[in-house]
Order: structure tokens, then C-alpha cells, then sequence
């Protein structure tokens, strides 16, 4: 996955929106469907707990097909552009114990995989207004910079791809 520039206010009004979206179809579908099984399938002495929770599990399994399937949509671009970030971005730091001391020992794949998780997350930081952590990022960006310097190498995000991740 390659990093690319991102509107950080276009995203961050999709992202509002699609979150209303999603919490008000999540209410009205499984309002709806937890009152037309009880309508359809009980008494009104019984229990309707478990009718409600297929309710509110059909009205998830609605927003997710439709999340699925609007993926592509320009609206959703930025939104699905971050998400798939964050995936990636966790499937780095799964094996981030066994890369880094690789990237001590200047392992070439380890520094580009490292490098791409520093430019991302810093991507990603900003994005979401998460500048807390922002100075430990890139006093650990700027001593892989330092490293890479001192080996003579030259790596890009563009160099990542999730395939260097089998390695370790």
C-alpha cells in the first residue's frame, strides 16, 4: 500500500458523516427488525431479550455488507484509504519485536518496513488529530534516518510492500 497525500478536512468531514450514518441505520434497522420479530414470533409475556439481539446482529451485518459494498465509492475514499492504513500500519507492529532488532543489525527490508511505519503513523497521527505521541515518532524517525545515512542507503515509502512482512 502506498502512501499518498490525504485532505485532512474532506477526511475528517466523511468520517463524521459515515459515522452518523452507521450509528443511525445501526438504531433504526435493528429497532425495526427487533419489532418485527417479536411482532412475528412472540407473545407479549415472553422474554423479548433474544429477539432483540437478532435484531441489532441483522442491522450489523446490514451496515457491514453496505460499508463492503460503497468501499469504492469517492465518498468513501479517504475513509477507506485511512482504515486500510491502519490495517497495515497493524499488521507492522504485530511483528515490530522481530523487525527492530533486524533494523539494529541494518537489515535493509527492516529499515524500509520501519521507515513506512513512521511516515505512516505519522500520516495517520495527524490525520486524527493524535499529536501526543507525534515527538516520540519522529525522534525514532529521525535515528532511522541517521542509520540509514550511515549505511549509505536511500529507501522510500514507495520501497514497502506488505509482501516484506513474510520475513519475519
Amino acid at each position: 500500500m502506498k502512501l499518498r497525500d490525504i485532505d485532512k478536512k474532506r477526511y475528517s468531514k466523511h468520517y463524521k458523516i459515515l459515522f452518523a450514518v452507521i450509528v443511525t441505520e445501526l438504531l433504526i434497522v435493528s429497532i425495526v427488525c427487533s419489532s418485527l420479530l417479536i411482532s412475528w414470533f412472540s407473545t407479549p409475556e415472553e422474554s423479548h431479550f433474544l429477539l432483540n439481539i437478532a435484531g441489532v446482529v441483522f442491522a450489523a451485518l446490514i451496515v457491514t455488507y453496505a460499508l463492503y459494498h460503497f468501499k469504492d465509492h469517492p465518498f468513501m475514499n479517504e475513509v477507506a484509504y485511512v482504515w486500510n492504513l491502519k490495517r497495515q500500519l497493524d499488521q507492522i507492529v504485530r511483528k515490530q519485536h522481530k523487525i527492530e532488532p533486524l533494523m539494529e543489525n541494518n537489515n535493509v527490508d527492516a529499515m524500509i518496513i520501519m521507515n513506512y511505519m513512521y511516515k505512516g503513523s505519522k500520516q495517520l497521527y495527524e490525520l486524527d488529530d493524535n499529536t501526543i505521541t507525534l515527538d516520540s515518532l519522529a525522534s525514532r524517525s529521525r535515528l532511522l534516518d541517521i542509520r540509514l545515512a550511515e549505511q549509505n542507503l536511500t529507501v522510500s515509502t514507495d520501497d514497502y510492500h506488505p509482501d516484506l512482512l513474510g520475513q519475519f
